[in-house]
């Protein structure tokens, strides 16, 4: 981090203890809209990364009468102030009355986290550092909204499971079809047996080509914490062309196209053929991505899994979708095949009910802050999902079929693919 920002183990604490004094907006279930003694159920929030989903994330929460934000947390400072101008203008009023106070902005994630009146965090900052603002989200007290993928290793997503019970936190991951009645229908459909025994099911995650991309370092913007923003990834120079949309065609911060459209597809998959505490056991694909150059993803790949019960997956980088083949016909979230009077009738009370949400997966998981119940796409569920992306990269890698145990979640006898499932963290950061 910058002179600015680096905080010895003192600063942090005295730090860490006037946050705790200062009178910062009290929970909404203990106050009512107005401050008086009620008994709301507003849970208070605060955003950490605020731009592309991460402000799609904070204007439904400004949307919901449930929630309150309290803080907004970006390491880039103009992205920081657009948000905080959001909170704003909707809290105008409650401002103005002296009710609330506003919220606070900050550029480290750590000192947030001496918050006690924040019950939970959305997190939607580069795929690098979810594991790591996570777990200390969770550790200090706070339910988590992370964005998909979940993570950058298959280590990460167990480790962040097992954060998620031993500190009774709920997490629900972004991977938003989960909250979709149609996409629900659909895996209720295939596992109800509509399309007779499922063999096959076919995803497609898009292909994003972006050339090699030549680059030369640049200049650190002004008010861009480059540092904090790397985070545990190995340093490099500074250049645009790796930072905001661009890190998921960097290796370094992402698993490319892959895990970032596999986090939605595959998820899919892996409802409808009933693997969300399991995966695949065998593995393996081929893919293009470019030798030379900044961006190093896999632009072009496919993959196929063999799961235990002999289901076949085959996930490629063609037009997005998911679609599921079975002894008697096929069914994707687009369509159906014959013989269509199958899927004429909805799911009937003796057939296979999946998780139903009402109120959208943000909704979903401030319900799930209230009632402590598991939200839609649950912290095992996310793991999973992930952990099939990053077996598609790791058998890509190494360019051979590989055997995966999903209950021991390793590559039995094989040194090499289990040293890709985790990756070592820059110091001085630890998970």
């Amino acid at each position: 981090m910058s002179s600015q920002n680096r905080f010895t183990r003192r600063q942090f604490l005295t730090h860490a203890s006037a946050l705790l004094a200062a009178p910062y907006f009290v929970p909404g279930r203990v106050l009512g809209a107005d401050g008086a003694t009620a008994a709301s159920n507003r849970v208070t929030v605060a955003c950490i990364g605020v731009r592309g989903m991460g402000n799609n994330h904070l204007k439904t929460l400004l949307g919901d009468d449930s929630a309150q934000v309290v803080a907004i947390c970006d390491v880039d400072s103009q992205v920081r102030q657009k948000a905080l101008d959001l909170v704003a203008a909707k809290y105008a009023d409650k401002i103005k009355k002296g009710t609330f106070k506003g919220a606070d902005g900050y550029n480290d994630f750590r000192e947030l986290m001496a918050r006690q009146d924040v019950e939970a965090v959305t997190i939607a900052t580069p795929d690098h550092t979810h594991a790591l603002i996570a777990i200390a989200a969770l550790k200090s007290g706070k339910d988590v909204y992370v964005e998909k993928p979940m993570t950058l290793t298959i280590k990460e997503g167990r480790a962040m499971v097992e954060a998620v019970r031993r500190y009774g936190r709920v997490l629900q991951v972004g991977s938003q079809r989960r909250s979709s009645g149609g996409v629900r229908r659909v895996c209720e459909m295939v596992r109800s047996g509509r399309i007779g025994q499922l063999q096959k099911v076919e995803v497609g995650c898009g292909s994003r080509p972006t050339g090699p991309q030549l680059w030369s370092p640049e200049p650190v913007p002004k008010g861009f914490d480059y540092e904090l923003w790397l985070g545990p990834a190995p340093w490099q120079p500074y250049t645009s062309k790796r930072c905001h949309y661009n890190f998921r065609f960097v290796a370094d911060y992402s698993g490319g196209e892959m895990t970032n459209f596999g986090a939605h597809f595959l998820d899919v998959a892996q409802w409808g053929i009933g693997a969300d505490d399991t995966g695949p056991v065998e593995i393996e694909g081929k893919g293009d991505a470019h030798p030379t150059g900044l961006y190093d993803v896999f632009y072009r790949f496919d993959v196929q899994y063999t799961y235990a019960n002999g289901v076949k997956l085959l996930c490629t980088s063609k037009s997005h979708g998911t679609r599921f083949i079975g002894s008697e016909g096929w069914i994707s979230e687009g369509g159906t095949g014959e013989p269509a009077a199958r899927f004429r009738f909805g799911i009937r009370p003796n057939e296979v009910h999946l998780y139903e949400t009402r109120r959208g997966h943000i909704g979903n998981f401030l319900e799930c802050v209230r009632t402590r119940k598991d939200p839609s796409a649950a912290v095992e569920t996310g793991h999973r999902t992930a952990t099939v992306c990053h077996l598609g990269n790791i058998a890509m890698t190494l360019q051979r079929k590989l055997k995966w145990d999903p209950v021991k979640e390793e590559f039995p006898g094989d040194d090499e693919a289990n040293r890709m499932t985790w990756r070592p963290y820059r110091q001085p950061w630890v998970l």
